[in-house]
């Protein structure tokens, strides 16, 4: 998810403060074999001096800290899977001589699975969490080598997934490139012109022809990264949350450009497609050139003391409410950005905040593992519920159309809510990966994950896994996905991505062949 620091280039790091532009310098950490000791004396600090480095030595010693732990982390992955190697080794020897055959592949690969998969989910959980303490307490910093690192590290057991057979068939409908930092979140208009918009850390926010991919207009009135964005329901309007610790409401105009023909790429929506990494920066198509840009914004608001990572409007559009590493949600009038109500209770920061379609019902989560309901329907009686069904990060909480709440979590579970009885879940959805930003389609009630390990899955509200979007060197996201949003406008099924790769995705989604093979 966002986290406070400086944007850089390439990078999916989220500047939350501005900053003056400076030339960039790298960072050479001269490493040791973790089996070899250091000479007696020798400090961390005495083995980087003399290295050309604008970064104050104690920050350069907690990022050879966390270089450390990686180091160690993987070794100890290396060992176990050489010791489990030995005994599968051993068993097949026995197996042999007993006349006794393994069909089919690896032998190895089921008993490595369980062990692999659990050593590096671990790693991802505990480097992530490491990534968001490290740069929200250090501005300016980015710690995007120890993320891709981590991110990078699941190839190493990534020959141990299970497939299963195809689910259904989903067309690449375009890529929307031109940010030059990860891409936050993505929303879709409800109002014509249809255009999708994306929020990312490189301080702004685009708007995009849905057809043609081209980037029409970019708000640059943010001067931190720009971590959410959604529309407003009846106006050319649009809110942002960034790490300036504000939010801006602003106007757009755009026209749309002559539609193209659909390039000719399907694939289904495959279990058995791996994917084939292109070198980090190798980004496909050019990036926006002399597009319209609007600078200032209509309304700011900021009444916030930390990072305001989300905004959502209340149902008519006459308030808006944001969510903040204050561990605080506001609640605005939008024609005088006034503050009406300051929402307080969550222990730690929050992460997400959303709106009922039609009431007057707010959503927030937050790191300290709850999620909980405002409820805004009676002016005088303000009612609030907490819930307590995860372990770990809950990183989104979503209303669908009907009567339920759908929440995500890094502990890599998906649970489904029915507003009425909410003290259980009605349906669990476990998964292999932390969960990011979740969306629900309105009329097909289908849920969209966006994982940490670069998958896209889809299920449905009872938690039967549907499918999972293609994935490969020539379509899919590169790093982590970090949000998903649906579009059902004019019979057509629309869902749309983005992630750490700086780009978004646009896919088909063949609902009659989905709902088919469930």
């Amino acid at each position: 998810m966002p986290v406070e620091g400086g944007s850089s280039s390439g990078s999916a790091s989220a500047a939350r403060h501005p900053k003056q532009k400076r030339k960039a310098h790298s960072l050479s950490i001269r490493r040791t074999n973790s089996t070899e000791e250091r000479p007696p004396g020798i400090l961390r600090g005495d083995m980087l001096e003399g290295q050309d480095s604008k970064l104050p030595l104690g920050l350069r010693n907690n990022l050879l800290d966390l270089f450390g732990q990686i180091e160690r982390e993987f070794e100890n992955l290396y060992i176990e899977n050489l010791e489990l190697r030995r005994e599968i080794d051993s068993l097949n020897e026995r197996l042999t001589g007993d006349g006794q055959a393994i069909e089919g592949g690896d032998p190895s690969k089921g008993a490595l699975k369980a062990k692999a998969s659990h050593s590096t989910s671990q790693l991802s959980q505990k480097l992530k969490t490491t990534y968001k303490a490290s740069t929200s307490k250090v501005p300016g910093t980015s710690h995007v080598g120890l993320l891709r690192r981590a991110r990078q590290s699941s190839h190493i057991v990534s020959s141990f997934k299970a497939t299963t057979g195809s689910r259904a068939l989903c067309q690449l409908l375009k890529e929307y490139i031109g940010h030059r930092d990860g891409i936050w979140d993505l929303s879709v208009t409800r109002t014509q012109p249809v255009v999708l918009g994306t929020a990312s850390a490189d301080h702004s926010a685009l708007l995009w022809s849905i057809e043609t991919g081209k980037c029409l207009l970019r708000y640059a009135g943010h001067a931190g990264s720009v971590n959410s964005i959604k529309f407003h329901p009846t106006e050319q309007m649009a809110l942002t949350a960034s790490g300036d610790q504000t939010a801006h409401i602003w106007r757009y105009m755009v026209q749309l450009p002559a539609p193209q023909p659909p390039p000719d790429v399907s694939a289904p929506c495959d279990d058995d497609q791996d994917s084939s990494d292109r070198e980090e920066g190798e980004v496909d198509g050019d990036g926006p050139s002399e597009v319209p840009t609007v600078r200032v914004a209509t309304a700011t608001l900021k009444s916030h003391q930390g990072v305001v990572i989300a905004a959502d409007w209340l149902v008519g559009g006459r308030q808006v409410v944001t969510a903040s590493w204050d561990r605080a949600a506001n609640l605005y009038e939008v024609e005088t950005s006034e503050l009406v109500h300051t929402l307080t209770g969550h222990d730690q920061e929050l992460t997400h905040c959303c709106t009922h379609p039609t009431q007057r019902l707010v959503v927030t989560s937050s790191r300290d593992t709850t999620f909980r309901l405002w409820d805004f329907r009676d002016p005088s009686i303000h009612s609030v519920n907490v819930f307590q069904g995860h372990t770990d990060t809950v990183t989104s909480a979503v209303f669908t159309v009907g009567d339920n709440v759908v929440s995500g979590s890094d502990d890599r579970t998906v649970k489904v809510w029915d507003l009425k009885n909410m003290r259980s879940p009605i349906a669990t959805i476990r998964t292999d990966s932390a969960v990011n930003r979740i969306s629900v389609s309105a009329n097909q009630r289908i849920i969209a994950l966006p994982h940490d390990n670069r998958q896209v899955r889809l299920f449905d509200m009872s938690g039967v896994r549907l499918a999972r979007l293609p994935r490969s060197n020539r379509m899919g996201h590169r790093r982590m996905v970090c949000c998903t949003a649906w579009n059902e406008e004019n019979q057509a099924c629309n869902l749309f991505t983005c992630g750490f790769d700086r780009q978004a995705i646009g896919w088909n989604i063949n609902i009659p062949a989905l709902l088919q093979e469930k």
